[in-house]
């Protein structure tokens, strides 16, 4: 028997031996619930509402936000994962801080963790299996990311004499833009193929926020933020994403100079934006959320993490959502809503093609091209998108992926309830 064959017959066996979208909708006590899961706006690196807001801050505003809703005892959480890929020392110090001044208490442990851009789905998934594994009843899957405080040359290490040494190894650490345009020209995705589907995004993202259809998943932060013209320190709300721009069309993404490679396809309105923001989910077992009146919104079901190629790192939901769809039972066609991280279009577009996915089944209300990705932040805040967008639509299942530096992929499949 096949190890993939193997994986499925345990599936399966968790289903009552059913498989399929109807297995996947039923409700059992040990399930893995979601009873809350909220971000901030995303808002320009550099540029915009959070610019001068530390990650700490923006993690601490949106844990209060998550307690606020859900009505939920800060002293029932046993445990906090946050996904963060820039800070010094992972983030775990101001992580642990920053749940203490959001209400938490001392006996509620912190970590941070670093998967590179899945940090905030990975940071959900390790909550998940502990709580599946009963080392703990109550916890806050989260992600964050400041890349106005902490994005730069700084954030990549500089490698030993022995890593250079191994090719594989050395490409660890190509820069992003440059094996995503490599990636464009092996792969040959077009860059009128990429305009296309960025200028598609902003469209979304614009159609969405003028109707209101992120506003129930963002809370609203109060922040300091200083006027660049004035030096003035305001006090400001900060409730909406502030990279989405109109007018956006692939015939204006053409007239935009390529930034890696003269001849290339890949520039600063078909990639994502560099931005900042805050992301949390709170989880516990079906059991749990009847027995503390907690209003379930979604179901986790199933993750998957794979390895890919270093410089070919952008076709890792490619290969990570076959796998989590196989462990979830299901097929691509029973999936009502793929969430995939546009870390560019280049990697989008080709993982989307060669998946077989219809496109108007991908980031409905756009993506990290339109609204920004903030690293850690991405994996949790696809989540809230997911089961907001979910519910209002009365759709089921959905699916959440991105691609991952230095050659990853990770996916997980949700129910929406």
């Amino acid at each position: 028997m096949s190890s993939a064959q193997q994986r499925l017959n345990q599936v399966s066996s968790h289903f009552g031996g059913k498989k399929g979208a109807t297995a996947l909708t039923e409700k059992h006590p040990d399930d893995v619930v979601v009873t809350c899961a909220l971000r901030t706006a995303l808002t320009k690196g550099g540029k915009g509402g959070f610019k001068d807001t530390p990650a700490s801050d923006m993690l601490a505003g949106v844990f209060k936000a998550v307690v606020e809703q859900s009505k939920i005892d800060p002293n029932l959480v046993e445990d906090i994962s946050v996904g963060s890929v820039l800070p010094p020392g992972g983030g775990a110090t101001e992580f642990r801080a920053a749940a203490l001044v959001a209400g938490f208490p001392e006996t509620t442990a912190v970590k941070g963790l670093n998967r590179q851009c899945s940090s905030g789905l990975q940071a959900i998934a390790d909550i998940s299996n502990a709580i599946k594994s009963g080392m703990i009843d109550v916890g806050i899957g989260a992600g964050v990311e400041s890349m106005s405080f902490q994005y730069g040359p700084g954030a990549v290490t500089e490698f030993s004499e022995l890593l250079e040494s191994h090719p594989e190894s050395a490409n660890c650490k190509v820069p992003m833009g440059v094996l995503s345009e490599q990636m464009a020209k092996d792969r040959n995705i077009t860059r009128a193929d990429q305009d296309a589907f960025a200028a598609a995004s902003y469209q979304k993202a614009v159609k969405a926020q003028k109707e209101g259809l992120f506003d129930q998943e963002i809370a609203p932060l109060e922040v300091k933020w200083t006027d660049p013209k004035t030096d003035e320190v305001k006090t400001i709300t900060v409730k909406a994403d502030d990279g989405i721009r109109q007018g956006i069309t692939a015939e204006s993404l053409g007239k935009i100079r390529p930034a890696f490679d003269k001849n290339g396809s890949i520039h600063a309105g078909n990639a994502s934006q560099i931005s900042d923001g805050a992301a949390a989910v709170l989880l516990m077992k079906r059991s749990t959320a009847e027995r503390l009146g907690q209003k379930i919104i979604g179901k986790y079901v199933a993750a998957s993490v794979v390895g890919v190629k270093p410089l070919l790192m952008g076709i890792g939901p490619w290969k990570a959502i076959p796998v989590a769809l196989e462990k979830a039972g299901i097929t691509k066609d029973d999936v009502d809503i793929f969430e995939i991280n546009e870390a560019f279009a280049s990697q989008c577009v080709w993982c989307v093609n060669e998946l077989g996915l219809p496109h108007e089944k991908v980031n409905p209300k756009g993506g990290a091209i339109a609204f920004g990705h903030p690293l850690g932040c991405t994996g949790s805040r696809q989540v809230s998108t997911l089961l907001t967008e979910l519910k209002r639509t009365n759709k089921k299942i959905g699916v959440t992926s991105m691609c991952v530096g230095t050659g990853m992929g990770m996916a997980a499949v949700w129910v929406s309830e």
